[in-house]
């Protein structure tokens, strides 16, 4: 029989507990998604009116974003370390609705956006408490299908703000986009704080204040691990991708291949949803079973993930037409959706049980600086460069250049597969 001593915080909930909790994680998540990515649907309406570059509009989708996002994520990762992470996420979730919605009160480009800078405050005390959370209510060998339901957030959130955001712009402009999307999280802020329940208010999971490891010990007990800097390397690779190049897929095809606003959102936004939720779905079972054999294929199934992914979104930017795109653009989603939950799952064997919202702040704290901060201005950038000599295909050429970084992603996962099984910590 388990002693108190012995227990760990997954056992004191019924497995229809634990599935509640990952539901309501799961739609806070949504929210989260919703109020970041709905303006990638939205960039040509802001470009028209407001005349602004593609490299504006990366500062706008990018550091304006990134900035409070990822260095705010370290200290309330750290609180989340201690803390309540139920209050927390509470609260986070009540600033980023707000600002969400004051995005379609504002008047100028500046304004827009300063409430960009607000939504990206409010995000950065989402993802690493409640990851936090979810590995208190699952126990490690069902820890990967967890994140992977959990991730598959992501694609909800996407859809819902691609389609619901493109069609809410066509019929009454992008402003109420922004309200329309960000109101519900209020609603929702309700239920996360009556339904979850944080298990550190039990005394026995209750973390004495004198136990909690210094953070300088903390970066340099991670940062010693090759595996963690190999990781995390891959994950700022990553999300330069998933941030950087496809935030402009939606102005790609408005511009290069004449589709309309309201045909964009949804036949696209439908693809990428489907090959999103197929990805890391399958994506989290092939980590749970191939883990078990070797912990290395945490990272080496990213690293395959990333190498295919590749030449699929290269080909699908040189794609005729709409069908061949769409088609292109389900193969490299499916693909690169999959290596989500394994480098999540990886994060979680390498940091040790007192670091994990700390670890996850800090990979999000350089992949979202240098990836979501970086990646929109660096691609905004070189489509002004080579849309100055090629007209509005430079798009194109930008997107395939950007893209070419998947290839050294790969390579540092498949080094972090190698250090992996030597790294890991309870």
């Amino acid at each position: 029989m388990t002693t108190t001593t012995e227990r760990k915080p997954w056992t004191i909930y019924s497995s229809r507990q634990r599935w509640t909790y990952l539901a309501v994680l799961f739609l806070v998540s949504m929210s989260n998604y919703v109020d970041r990515n709905v303006i990638s649907v939205l960039l040509e309406p802001i470009k028209a009116e407001f005349q602004v570059s593609d490299t504006m509009l990366g500062l706008l989708t990018g550091i304006s974003f990134a900035l409070f996002y990822a260095t705010l994520g370290i200290p309330v990762a750290r609180w989340a370390d201690r803390g309540d992470r139920r209050f927390i996420i509470t609260i986070s979730l009540v600033i980023w609705s707000t600002m969400t919605a004051l995005c379609g009160l504002a008047q100028s480009f500046w304004q827009l956006a300063l409430a960009r800078v607000g939504v990206g405050a409010g995000e950065a005390g989402a993802i690493p408490p409640a990851q936090s959370l979810i590995a208190d209510y699952f126990d490690p060998a069902q820890r990967g299908r967890a994140l992977a339901i959990f991730m598959a957030s992501a694609t909800a959130g996407y859809l819902i703000g691609f389609v619901l955001g493109a069609q809410i712009a066509s019929a009454w402009g992008w402003r109420w986009a922004f309200i329309l999307m960000g109101l519900p999280g209020l609603a929702l802020a309700v239920v996360v704080r009556w339904v979850l329940r944080e298990p550190r208010r039990l005394p026995e999971f209750r973390p004495a204040a004198a136990t909690q490891e210094p953070l300088i010990q903390t970066l340099r007990t991670l940062f010693a691990k090759r595996s963690f800097v190999f990781l995390l390397a891959g994950m700022v690779i990553y999300f330069l991708i998933s941030y950087g190049a496809t935030i402009f897929f939606p102005s790609y095809m408005i511009r290069v291949l004449q589709v309309p606003l309201a045909t964009v959102g949804t036949a696209y936004g439908a693809v990428a949803a489907v090959a999103a939720v197929v990805g890391t779905l399958a994506g989290g079972f092939i980590t749970d079973r191939l883990a078990r054999r070797n912990p290395a294929w945490l990272a080496w199934i990213p690293a395959v993930g990333l190498a295919v992914a590749w030449p699929a979104y290269e080909l699908m930017l040189l794609a005729p037409g709409f069908g061949a795109f769409l088609a292109l653009s389900a193969i490299a989603g499916i693909v690169v959706n999959m290596t989500v939950p394994a480098m999540f799952a990886a994060l979680h064997a390498i940091c040790g049980s007192a670091r994990r919202a700390l670890a996850v702040a800090l990979m999000f704290f350089f992949a979202n600086l240098i990836g979501l901060g970086l990646g929109p201005v660096l691609s905004g950038a070189l489509s002004d460069m080579f849309s100055a000599i090629h007209g509005a295909v430079g798009l194109r050429y930008a997107l395939m250049l950007v893209l070419i970084l998947l290839l050294p992603g790969a390579w540092v996962m498949y080094l972090c597969g190698r250090q992996l099984p030597l790294d890991i910590e309870a």
